[in-house]
């Protein structure tokens, strides 16, 4: 079958070398500008968003928009791949490949003679093998976790690698506790530099902590922060909306509005 023959193959079996032809057409001479343009680089952002995206599709329950965006995540992969093969690095089959040598190593209990029962035990094997993998024998025991993720999800998975060894609290009072001391020390900075443009780096460190320990109660409890942070932030999205709509049955424009106006009708939607 020619590539433009499979542009248009309609056999459920074969839309992934569809995918993989339509992307190649798109970046070769005569294809779409666009795409003929990006590189590695220029899609980190859109990696990202379509990754997010396809967490807020699991998140809302509808498989149709979960379709979607699994496609979309799909397509962030053949892009690199089809970059990469360009410049005869590794194309998508090798791709696929890498990962399906990586599960049957590090599944040993399934594809091997390792006797492992529990999630524990697959999870400790899982670890142990990865850092044989990577020689990280030798490394620090958090070298490497969580590179490149953003800070928050960064934290909790240092915590939870730390956890692994014993090195945790035992108990949720411990960290209530120690929140309790980081704000205290949030609260002596800016005592300190109130006014300070821009804010120390000491406060900067001060506050870091402060966010590092309240992730650290958060994870103790079971909750995902990232989780936990989205729904406030899909709950101060919801309740500003109402702040909006208040304030135009009151004929007072958004901007114009004072601080106890908005607090009127924030508490209102709250409430």
């Amino acid at each position: 079958m020619t590539d433009d023959e499979m542009i248009s193959c309609t056999e459920p079996s074969r839309q992934i070398e569809r995918l993989r032809a339509i992307m190649h057409r798109l970046r070769t001479p005569g294809g779409c500008p666009w795409d003929a343009e990006q590189t590695h680089d220029s899609l980190i952002s859109n990696l990202i968003e379509e990754a997010y995206e396809t967490v807020a599709a699991i998140k809302s329950g509808d498989d149709e928009n979960l379709k979607e965006e699994l496609g979309d995540l799909l397509l962030q992969v053949v892009f690199h791949a089809e970059i990469a093969q360009e410049d005869k690095r590794f194309d998508l089959d090798e791709i696929a490949q890498g990962i399906c040598e990586k599960l049957v190593r590090r599944h040993p209990h399934v594809y091997g003679d390792s006797q492992v029962e529990h999630t524990d035990g697959v999870l400790a094997q899982w670890e142990d093998i990865k850092r044989a993998e990577k020689g990280d024998g030798n490394q620090p025991y958090l070298h490497g976790v969580g590179k490149g993720l953003p800070a928050l999800i960064k934290a909790t998975k240092l915590q939870k690698k730390a956890s692994k060894v014993g090195f945790d609290w035992p108990d949720t009072s411990g960290i209530i506790e120690k929140i309790a001391e980081e704000f205290d020390e949030v609260k002596e900075e800016l005592s300190k530099h109130a006014e300070a443009t821009p804010p120390t780096h000491e406060l900067q460190s001060e506050i870091g902590d402060l966010l590092f320990i309240v992730i650290n109660l958060a994870r103790k409890l079971g909750i995902d922060p990232e989780v936990a942070l989205e729904g406030t932030n899909e709950k101060f999205i919801h309740r500003f909306a109402a702040i909006e709509t208040g304030l135009q049955a009151q004929n007072i424009n958004l901007e114009e509005a004072t601080l106890e106006q908005m607090d009127a009708h924030w508490n209102a939607a709250k409430a």
